[in-house]
């Protein structure tokens, strides 16, 4: 039994506190933290357990958070706030002796750009202080990596192509939304896309490839290349990937308003005047979009997420593998009050903190999900309300 501080009470932070609260035999302590106080008060009466309390911290500031955690003395802080506090967060884990785990990898503020260099960085740092970090532990990253390690460990002798896919077929009849922080999903998408090929890193315009796939229980749907972090630590982690590429769904009328956006420069990330006073357009942006965690009441459908490999199988043989969840919204929403995409985040975060808290996942130092043993944690994630499938040899629909 251990004490945990989840940092951020957005949507995904509300499905990690529903989650861990149904586990109180591994989550004795549970504390939810974040800037605005009354957000995490709000999580803490809804769940009504003696053993869950809510408190404030920015976590922009190092002090503040060295602060948080010796009041508190955590086990292990699941990190669910925005990318950009990544480094903040790990440096006082470092600082009070505390275990980490987040769900995306560090991004700058002034930047769109993202990659594990500056956590991978912090490697010898945590393990010369006996802690673990466990980076990027959600679905995409996350699930799609331990999805990975799984293949390797279980059907193939050599991987050779990985395709990720992500499809969001739910409805929330808005005009225009974004199911995660509209400042970091937008800020994603109109990036150049990369992909792995043969050793190198091959860049393609924002949306640029794009393709019909089939997808469980969904059908087509018009799918889109993006560069997703999960590819960088996959291909070293499995260097004998020759392909590695991410796929996602949008539909047109998203699309077109993402273009607009753009064209008005609503997604500029830098600093403009407008009477006397610095704003940042997208932070304005997301102020204005409807909430992700108010999303879920009115959502219809499903997501679909997996992982496409082909490759030799253990003795040698040509293989084709297909291993993905599909996760309904209002299923999402009647147990957390979050939708799928907050949900799919959330409980594959609990499901880590778990396998660290348990001593399943226990190796120290700065590890990407697939470097741990993805038996117990898939077995667990079943239960958890994500359960998964598989399929071999069958048309991929990936060249």
């Amino acid at each position: 039994m251990s004490k945990v501080i989840i940092i951020g009470a957005g949507g995904v932070g509300t499905v990690v506190a529903h989650k861990c609260a149904q586990h109180p035999e591994v989550f004795s302590e549970i504390v939810i933290a974040s800037r605005t106080l009354s957000k995490c008060e709000a999580i803490v009466k809804e769940l009504d357990k003696p053993y869950i309390t809510a408190d404030s911290v920015d976590a922009d500031s190092v002090p503040q958070l060295v602060e948080l955690f010796r009041r508190h003395k955590p086990e292990l802080v699941i990190n669910v706030a925005l990318p950009y506090q990544d480094l903040t967060i790990m440096d006082a884990c470092l600082e009070c002796g505390v275990n980490y785990l987040d769900t995306a990898n560090y991004e700058p503020k002034d930047e769109a750009h993202f990659e594990y260099s500056w956590q991978w960085a912090y490697k010898d740092r945590f393990e010369k202080a006996g802690l673990t970090a466990i980076l990027g532990c959600g679905f995409d990253p996350g699930v799609s990596g331990v999805f990975t390690a799984y293949a390797a460990k279980h059907y193939f002798s050599e991987m050779q192509t990985l395709d990720i896919v992500d499809c969001n077929a739910g409805d929330h009849g808005k005009a225009f939304a974004t199911n995660f922080n509209p400042e970091i999903n937008i800020r994603e998408i109109t990036q150049n896309g990369r992909y792995y090929q043969d050793g190198k890193w091959v860049t393609t315009g924002p949306l640029e490839f794009h393709r019909p796939l089939t997808y469980p229980e969904i059908g087509p749907r018009e799918s889109y290349l993006l560069y997703h972090e999960e590819l960088e630590s996959l291909v070293k982690n499995y260097p004998s990937i020759k392909r590695a590429r991410f796929w996602m769904t949008f539909g047109q009328e998203y699309l077109t308003h993402l273009r607009v956006i753009q064209n008005i420069g609503m997604a500029r990330i830098d600093e403009v005047d407008y009477n006397g006073t610095k704003i940042v357009p997208l932070q304005f942006l997301k102020a204005v979009l409807p909430n992700p965690q108010d999303l879920g009441e009115n959502y219809h459908g499903q997501t679909s997420i997996g992982c496409r490999i082909s490759g030799l199988d253990k003795e040698g043989n040509p293989l084709t593998y297909y291993i993905w969840n599909n996760c309904s919204h209002e299923a999402a929403y009647k147990e957390t009050g979050m939708q799928a995409v907050s949900y799919t985040t959330g409980v594959p975060a609990m499901v880590g903190a778990m396998m660290f808290l348990t001593g399943k996942w226990n190796e120290k130092g700065v590890r990407n999900v697939e470097e741990f043993d993805p038996d117990p944690f898939l077995a667990e994630l079943a239960k958890d309300g994500l359960p998964w499938n598989e399929k071999f040899n069958l048309d991929l629909e990936l060249d």
